[in-house]
Parts: C-alpha cells; sequence; structure tokens
C-alpha cells in the first residue's frame, strides 16, 4: 500500500506540479538571466522533487524515471537548451544531481544527522552502530544490515535497511565520524575525525 501511496504522489507531482510550474517558467525564461531562471526553479520545483524524496528509495525504474523526465525538463528550461540537447552536460553545470542520487544524498544526511546530533528520535532506534574491534577497518562507523525476514519488496524500502547499505558503501574517509550520538543499545566506536565526512554531505 505504501508503495502505491508513494507512485500516487509521483504522479501528483508530475501531472499537477511539475510540469505546470515548468511551463510558467519558460514563458518568463527569456526575460531572465540564468541565475535567476535557476534560482526560481530550485525553489518552485525542486522542493516538490526533494519532498520526501527519501520514500521513493527502490522504487521502480519507471517511477523514477517520471522524476527524472521533470528534472531534466527543468534543467533544459533553465539553460534554454534545444530539445534534442544532451541532459548529463546540462546537469552538470547546475550543479544537479540525478534522481536516484538526490534520494540517496537524502538518505545518508539523515543517517549522518542521526549519527553526529540528537535530533529525530524517532529514527535512532531504527538503526545501531557494529560493535568495534581493534583493527583499522573496525575502527569505522559501521551500521550492521538487518536480515531481510519478510518477502515484501517494501522491506528493503525502509530506512533501517536502505540507512546501513548506503553508508557502509561509503568510502572509509567518510565513515569515522567525530563526536557521535549513538543509537540507544549500540556499542561506542572509537571517536575520529570526520572533516571530509562533512564535504560528501
Amino acid at each position: 500500500m505504501e508503495g502505491v501511496n508513494d507512485c500516487c504522489r509521483i504522479r501528483r507531482v508530475a501531472e499537477f506540479t511539475g510540469y505546470s510550474h515548468i511551463r510558467e517558467l519558460r514563458c518568463i525564461c527569456p526575460y531572465l538571466d540564468s541565475k535567476t531562471a535557476s534560482t526560481i526553479a530550485a525553489s518552485v520545483v525542486h522542493s516538490k522533487l526533494d519532498y520526501c524524496n527519501s520514500l521513493y528509495y527502490n522504487l521502480p525504474k519507471s517511477q523514477i524515471n517520471r522524476l527524472e523526465q521533470i528534472q531534466n525538463c527543468l534543467a533544459s528550461t533553465v539553460v534554454k537548451a534545444p530539445k534534442s540537447s544532451h541532459i548529463t552536460p546540462i546537469l552538470r553545470s547546475l550543479h544537479l544531481l540525478k534522481i536516484n542520487e538526490r534520494i540517496e544524498y537524502k538518505l545518508l544526511s539523515l543517517t549522518y544527522k542521526v549519527l553526529t546530533t540528537s535530533q529525530s528520535d524517532y529514527l535512532h532506534y531504527l538503526i545501531s552502530v557494529q560493535s568495534t574491534g581493534r583493527t583499522r577497518s573496525s575502527s569505522l562507523v559501521t551500521l550492521p544490515q538487518p536480515s531481510v525476514s519478510s518477502s515484501l519488496q517494501i522491506t528493503n524500502r525502509s530506512f533501517t535497511y536502505a540507512s546501513p547499505y548506503l553508508w557502509n558503501q561509503l568510502p572509509s574517509s567518510f565513515r569515522q565520524p567525530h563526536s557521535v550520538h549513538y543509537p540507544p543499545g549500540s556499542p561506542h566506536p572509537a571517536h575520529i575525525t570526520s572533516s571530509q565526512l562533512a564535504l560528501v554531505l
């Protein structure tokens, strides 16, 4: 049911929000410089694309493609590019992540906030920190991934499963938080610097 609700939310964004605002932006774009157009696009459209987008993790590619098409159309409108233009350089010039990357970024940002602040108490209970040993690799902050006890696809989309999976894939230099507020019941790994982790998030 939750997956169906997410698909419905994406459809509403595509049909009633994304393209309607893009059409309006296209009308005034000839009178705007690229910086102003980019600011308007980010405030009006991306607030819709990014809203609760962590819930879209592991949705079918067909659904993610609908959001990707909105962002591609938006980017082309901002730079006034022809429809035949290759989208990757345009996204790069606007410093835009692809939709899947934006979703993963949001999940990693939430995970980082859980590990380094006392905010989001309800999320603290959804993840744990793996106990450390004496080896160099064990000093990294690692989140154990729970075993999948259900055949439901939605299980792999939950924060409990997605957060450890994405976090543990980060380079080791990004998994060394400085002052971690550990989830209740978690062992405390060694505290080491995290200046590099802030760069990725």
